[in-house]
């Protein structure tokens, strides 16, 4: 079993930035990948970001490229996503993902909210 737990989350005003975490516990040694989905009000939820756990590769929404930067700490068992220069329109709850060997199917977090005020 593998639990995810998510922080980070909050209100902030349009051009600041927040930085999310999201911490596995458990089985994490079959971990190949961890990232980041959202979904806005009333909308379908979103791919943002993924990083493999290895190589450390990251993969970006067009909507978010340049502005959010996913990174890991495998000792930790820990993917961050640093968001930057945010904008109205990032506002949703942010659920982190894990992707790994042997667990029945991709993994959620519980979310978190993120609000961007203008």
């Amino acid at each position: 079993q593998v639990q995810l737990v998510e922080s980070g989350g909050g209100l902030v005003q349009a051009g600041e930035s927040l930085r999310l975490s999201c911490a596995a516990s458990g089985r994490t040694a079959s971990t190949l990948s961890m990232g980041w989905f959202r979904q806005a009000p009333g909308k379908e939820r979103e791919f943002v970001a993924t990083i493999t756990w290895s190589s450390g590769t990251t993969y970006y929404a067009d909507s978010v490229k340049g502005r959010f930067a996913i990174s890991r700490d495998n000792a930790k068992n820990t993917v961050y996503l640093q968001m930057n220069s945010l904008k109205p329109e990032d506002t949703a709850v942010y659920f982190c993902i894990l992707d790994g060997r042997g667990l029945g199917g991709r993994l959620w977090g519980q979310g978190t909210q993120v609000t961007v005020s203008s």
